[in-house]
């Protein structure tokens, strides 16, 4: 029988030494945990003998928690007749969001029709009215001063595009495939933390709408939900984007686990954040949330908390070690910037590479991707011939993506503004991913 545990217990154990936390009614003991939390431990000293429950929802699905923990880190259940004015008081306190008393005095806003919605850039307006200032923050900012972030679009708007007439296209073909998935156009979504922020069910919803219209999802190591569910809502493929681990163990034990159920197609390698970036958009919003994210020399936010476990000393000869766990399932180096890195992927075997700077949350002045690909087709085009060269980075329409296929790339990854489009649901993602396919087919055979 569960335990029923009071609120005078709780708060018993609200030390650093000593951290118990309530999460959806259900009481767990962090504190063997709370150095290990991907998130950083600071968070959870901050609801140590409290109830946590906004906070951890805002990011995580509901059964993360006990599918990440051992049985024995669960206490038991919150007595609920136990509980007086103080908690109440404390977890109005805690779990307040800074504008909450804005949102409180004003009218609620509706949102848009979504067949209001034609574009990507509507999907990320709405988004920017109706997300909260942390979630909006987290997936809007890039590193820095956003140059590299905001180059991504504007190069691709530099590029004219040189249409061929009287071609006989009557009949169009936008299949593509990729690491033996058949796509319906040459697009995916790329991996993105904590997917949950944009809304819905994050990944899940993700998985879904990526079936519904014939594309795949790379979902990311940092994911809002276990990566088993995510697998279990995918229908067919996906591909795995591995954040490598300080202690190996643990990337090689997430990716049998991952590779056992025969739905990973590729693993996404991630390699260029060795160290997390400064992202100020994050941190601002970081610094007005109260006291739990502790800000050191090189900033505070969710990036930064989030990525304490990322390895810094991934090289090379790693992808020996990756091929020895995954056999023949395609290795894809993610975060390729410069042509010379690509010609080492291929010569160390790798069976593709992704062309990104992290969507402009790596290192700031970093190139812009499609510049990147231009240099790969003019410095070392049998790269394009030898390998799988996808991309990412600021796309937003149907002709962005004929820009990076006629360069050379075999695919297109997108990422925020399909986080952005989350807002209306499964719906909401088909619609933004239906929103490239009549562009692409203006255009022809590709």
């Amino acid at each position: 029988m569960t335990k029923k545990v009071s609120v005078a217990e709780i708060r018993l154990h609200g030390t650093q030494d000593d951290v118990w936390i309530v999460v959806n009614g259900e009481v767990f003991d962090l504190t063997e945990f709370a150095p290990e939390h991907p998130g950083g431990e600071e968070i959870i000293y901050k609801y140590a003998g409290r109830d946590a429950s906004t906070s951890y929802n805002e990011i995580h699905s509901p059964s993360l928690i006990k599918k990440s923990l051992p049985a024995s880190c669960h206490i038991g259940t919150l007595d609920t007749t136990t509980i007086d004015a103080a908690w109440k008081d404390q977890e109005k306190d805690t779990n307040t969001k800074p504008n909450a008393a804005t949102d409180a005095a004003s009218e609620p806003k509706a949102k848009p029709d979504l067949d209001g919605i034609i574009n990507l850039n509507d999907f990320e307006r709405v988004a920017e009215n109706f997300l909260a200032p942390k979630p909006w923050a987290v997936i809007h900012t890039g590193s820095n001063d956003n140059i590299t972030r905001d180059a991504n679009n504007t190069f691709l708007n530099r590029i004219w595009l040189r249409p061929e007439v009287m071609r006989k296209v009557g009949h169009i073909n936008t299949r593509q495939t990729l690491f033996g998935c058949d796509l319906s156009f040459p697009i995916y979504i790329a991996p993105t933390g904590g997917s949950k922020l944009g809304g819905a069910e994050g990944e899940i919803t993700l998985a879904r709408a990526a079936a519904k219209t014939g594309i795949v999802q790379c979902f990311a190591t940092p994911s809002s939900y276990p990566h088993l569910e995510i697998l279990e809502a995918t229908e067919k493929h996906a591909f795995y984007q591995l954040y490598v681990n300080k202690e190996r163990s643990k990337s090689e034990a997430a990716i049998r686990e991952a590779i056992a159920t025969d739905k990973i197609k590729a693993l996404f390698v991630t390699v260029d954040v060795p160290v997390i970036s400064k992202r100020e958009e994050d941190e601002r919003v970081a610094s007005n949330s109260g006291p739990g994210q502790k800000r050191d020399k090189k900033g505070a936010g969710f990036a930064r908390l989030a990525s304490s476990f990322i390895d810094p000393n991934v090289c090379w000869d790693d992808i020996k070690w990756l091929r020895g766990i995954l056999g023949d399932i395609p290795i894809v180096v993610k975060g390729i910037q410069r042509a010379s890195d690509a010609k080492m992927a291929l010569d160390a075997g790798c069976d593709g590479i992704v062309i990104s700077n992290h969507g402009g949350r790596a290192a700031d002045g970093a190139p812009p991707a499609i510049l990147t690909l231009l240099e790969v087709n003019k410095i070392c085009p049998e790269v394009l011939t030898g390998m799988k060269v996808l991309i990412d980075g600021g796309f937003r329409r149907g002709s962005d993506v004929v820009k990076a296929i006629c360069l050379g790339a075999s695919a297109v990854g997108f990422g925020r503004p399909l986080l952005y489009s989350l807002g209306y649901g499964q719906e909401g993602v088909e619609h933004a991913i239906n929103s490239k396919f009549p562009y692409l087919d203006s255009f022809g055979p590709t």
